[in-house]
């Protein structure tokens, strides 16, 4: 029971060091901290599934009863305009967020929706606005589409049973 407590403890203290970060960085972005833009924040940094305004309600809305989805929308949107988090739009109906703002390409898997990181991808890097033939570029996303492993693998098992 004593390694119980210990761990608990353990978790708490990680937690609450979560929390200190995620605080500094919001101030640090010029976003000013409330409960709801911290626990958005952790979950995003903690979270790396490219989550939508839906997927962050759903799993925040019973530990805030407060929360709304418009409460979580606003602010991922501040999130994304402060350079804290990334916002993906994927394509008209399937926008998310990426809570590593650095840069790296992602995937896109054209079956089953789902965005994966590729760190091991060369990505663009931006630091600053450019400009390319009189066009000021202020943003980069690189995508890759396809069909992921998992996918592929379904595919695999499927052609082998017909």
């Amino acid at each position: 029971m004593g390694w119980d407590i210990l761990l608990t403890f353990a978790a708490y203290l990680n937690h609450k060091m979560m929390e200190t970060e995620v605080y500094t960085k919001l101030i640090e972005h010029g976003v000013r901290p409330s409960l709801q833009r911290i626990a958005i924040l952790q979950y995003l940094l903690t979270h790396f599934n490219h989550p939508t305004v839906d997927d962050v309600y759903r799993a925040l809305c019973t530990k805030i009863p407060t929360l709304s989805r418009t409460t979580v929308y606003n602010t991922l949107r501040l999130l994304a305009d402060h350079h804290v988090a990334q916002m993906l739009t994927i394509d008209d109906h399937h926008l998310c967020y990426d809570g590593n703002v650095e840069p790296h390409v992602h995937f896109i898997c054209k079956e089953c929706g789902k965005v994966v990181d590729l760190f091991s991808e060369k990505a663009p890097s931006l630091r600053k606005p450019v400009v390319v033939d009189g066009n000021i570029i202020e943003e980069k996303q690189l995508f890759y589409r396809g069909i992921c492993k998992e996918c592929a693998s379904k595919a695999k098992v499927n052609d082998n049973v017909q």
